[in-house]
């Protein structure tokens, strides 16, 4: 029986993928050829992570309404300025 590996676990192995010439000379550009699998790699990792975040969103959503806009606003304006008081003393 196979076992379920998380994103980033288990052993490597080659698939084959498809994509635009353009998206393949931008990537080659950017990280080498042999840096394309651990980019792209990277990069499936963190979408899957934010699908599972926009999941549980979701779910908190469905079971207790949406999100007060003005209250998130309001934590944004505060995380933003601890953030900017924390720069100006460095």
């Amino acid at each position: 029986m196979a076992t379920s590996q998380a994103p980033g676990e288990g052993p490597v192995r080659p698939v084959s993928v498809s994509l635009h010439e353009g998206t393949i000379a931008a990537l080659k550009a950017r990280t080498g050829k042999r840096g394309m699998s651990a980019y792209v790699e990277t990069l499936i990792q963190r979408q899957l992570e934010r699908d599972r975040l926009r999941e549980l969103i979701e779910d908190a959503e469905a079971e207790h309404g949406p999100v007060d806009q003005a209250a998130v606003d309001a934590k944004r304006t505060l995380l933003r300025s601890d953030a900017a008081g924390s720069a100006d003393a460095a």
